[in-house]
């Protein structure tokens, strides 16, 4: 099994930066693709960013230019470097990563992101 315990998230006025953190630990430690998903009020789930085990990334074109996605495989340990920030960017955002051999995909708990205008 794994856990994945995210970090970073809070509240900040429009323009500013977040950093998002996302740890996996348990049994499972080696991980193909690792993203985030966000979930505004009344919205569906939608994917924000992905990056694969190769480093290729892909973004949602609300953030593009905007958000960056890296990893260290070492701490299995995935980012998500928000700036200039946006009042519709306020969501919850949930961690997601896929086990490499079993291709399970797990789900962090969710961290609230709050932008004010």
């Amino acid at each position: 099994q794994v856990q994945l315990v995210e970090s970073g998230g809070g509240s900040v006025q429009a323009g500013g930066s977040l950093r998002l953190s996302c740890a996996a630990s348990g049994s499972i430690s080696s991980f193909n693709v690792m993203g985030w998903y966000r979930q505004a009020p009344g919205k569906p789930r939608e994917l924000v960013a992905g990056i694969s085990s190769g480093g290729s990334t892909n973004y949602a074109d609300s953030v593009k230019g905007r958000f960056t996605i890296s990893r260290d495989n070492a701490k299995n340990t995935v980012y998500l470097q928000m700036n200039s920030l946006k009042p519709e960017d306020t969501a919850v955002y949930y961690c997601n990563v896929e086990a490499r051999f079993s291709l399970t995909w797990y789900w962090g708990q969710g961290t609230q992101v709050t932008v004010s205008s």
